[in-house]
């Protein structure tokens, strides 16, 4: 596991270069990947490990993302790769988000123009608005998001990001031109819940204040047993999240034994229905997801 910057204050002007994509900020030695296991010290550089190298690769409802309140009734072309810089126990891609390079995943090397030219095929074929990237943590490789997207983006697709929106604000600068529509994880509203998960409440709330200033935004909730399943929780959230627009969309979802807690109990639909009530009180678009 990296380090904090302040840790490593001495030692990093010597040998490690700090990779600043994320709050963890990791610390890495030449040859070195970070937590995320998507980036790498390579001579003296934080570059990404996973540039163009796709773990999935499908074509979904853009009501799949989940995004209910843009472009309805259109498809979307997926795209996801490998890594992640949070650790959730309840994870539902762990099999692409909490692995790395050199594990047994099948890949595919496309590269942005490569991409772009099956999203333009696809738009003729079978009506595909655009590029989802989603599945992993796609910002860890901000830089291919960025110059796939800027290249949609001149073709006139649309480009998605779906996100845990624990990424630092000079990143999302990076890809914010070229994207028109996020979903980001507000996995819980409680600093503790977030550290329980190696990540950052604050750094998640600044982005999706952040990007809601030039995209449309959707947010999703995972509703796990004893982690984020109070109404007291649920309140503070659409509270907040009404003070940045009581329009924006927010996605209360089911939980379903996975990973780590594959012997926990799925959510209860009576809870899931009162966490709704909840936020209704302040947004006006609330939906069940997974019931």
């Amino acid at each position: 596991m990296c380090e904090k910057m302040d840790s490593y204050k001495e030692d990093t002007e010597k040998t490690k270069i700090i990779c600043r994509v994320c709050p963890h900020e990791c610390a890495l030695e030449v040859g070195q990947t970070g937590m995320c296991r998507g980036r790498v010290n390579k001579d003296g550089m934080i570059k990404p490990l996973n540039y163009g190298y796709l773990t999935a690769l499908a074509l979904d409802p853009i009501e799949k993302k989940p995004l209910a309140r843009f472009m309805s009734g259109s498809s979307i072309l997926s795209v996801g790769s490998f890594g992640c810089n949070m650790r959730c126990s309840f994870c539902q891609n762990y099999e692409i988000s909490q692995t790395g390079a050199g594990s047994n995943l099948r890949v595919k090397k496309m590269n942005p123009k490569e991409l772009v030219e099956l999203a333009l095929e696809l738009q003729n074929t079978d009506n595909n608005i655009g590029i989802a990237f989603t599945y992993n943590e796609p910002l860890i490789d901000y830089e291919f998001v960025r110059d796939t997207a800027r290249l949609s983006s001149e073709q006139g697709l649309v480009n998605v990001v779906v996100t845990n929106g624990c990424i630092n604000q000079d990143i999302l600068e990076e890809v914010l031109p070229y994207i028109d529509a996020f979903n980001v994880d507000l996995k819980a509203y409680t600093k503790e819940a977030y550290k329980s998960m190696a990540g950052d409440l604050d750094t998640v709330k600044n982005f999706i204040e952040k990007a809601a200033q030039k995209s449309h935004v959707e947010v999703t909730s995972l509703i796990v047993p004893s982690i984020n399943d109070t109404e007291e929780d649920m309140e503070r959230e659409a509270r907040w999240l009404s003070g940045i627009s009581p329009e924006i969309v927010l996605h209360i979802t089911r939980f379903f034994p996975r990973y780590k807690m594959d012997n926990a109990e799925p959510t209860d639909i009576g809870t899931m229905k009162k966490l709704k009530e909840t936020a209704l009180k302040y947004l006006k678009y609330v939906y069940l997801g997974n019931v």
